[in-house]
């Protein structure tokens, strides 16, 4: 894993003599190491805010060029001409350096489909960057203005001095009731759907 994570980070930042820089946050899988490799080559050329707007403008630009969002999801068109379109487009958008290695190098290994969650891993990263502690918060229903204070006075217990609470609020009536917190890298599990789960396992280990 390790390999693999400096190999990114030379591709993303061009150069193999420094050691990558670590992430303040934790950010884990296949999408964390791309992520963690693009904070660290873009923390190099000291333009993470950049970068940061760079894959907020991607993220739009698929958005509204459908035809180019198809293209580019396309398995059957070679991953040479995806490289090639990716590279004329973040020249065409004007992307600095790290962004546009990224795209090409999710284009190389066939991954432009994960870039959604390269984006999201790394605004993780520069939520811990800048002090901010995000707190990912999943309910059944959608939650009132009381309910929100709530949950922000207990989410605070969880940030350390200095860290500002970002809470991010979905919902998702299948886990029925309760709630799925994410914060940072702790992830607890509090629904209804698996509580029942749970015990729907327990009950057929002893059938």
């Amino acid at each position: 894993m390790a390999s693999t994570t400096i190999k990114l980070v030379r591709t993303l930042a061009s150069s193999a003599t420094t050691k990558p820089i670590k992430p303040p946050v934790a950010v884990f899988g296949l999408d964390g190491r791309y992520a963690s490799a693009l904070y660290s080559a873009a923390t190099k050329l000291k333009q993470l805010d950049q970068v940061e707007k760079d894959l907020e403008t991607v993220k739009q630009t698929l958005k509204t060029d459908t035809k180019f969002k198809e293209f580019l999801e396309n398995p059957v068109i070679k991953r040479s001409l995806k490289i090639e379109a990716v590279k004329e487009a973040a020249n065409k958008i004007k992307l600095s350096p790290p962004s546009a290695n990224l795209l090409a190098l999710l284009a190389e290994n066939g991954r432009l489909n994960r870039l959604d969650h390269v984006a999201s891993a790394f605004s993780t990263i520069m939520a811990g960057h800048r002090g901010d502690l995000t707190c990912e918060v999943t309910t059944a229903k959608q939650l009132d203005a009381e309910m929100k204070g709530e949950l922000q006075k207990v989410l605070k217990q969880f940030a350390k001095k200095g860290e500002n609470i970002i809470l991010q609020l979905k919902v998702d009536p299948s886990i029925i009731g309760g709630m799925i917190v994410s914060i940072g890298d702790k992830y607890v599990d509090m629904s209804v759907a698996s509580k029942i789960k749970k015990y729907t396992q327990i009950i057929e280990e002893a059938v």
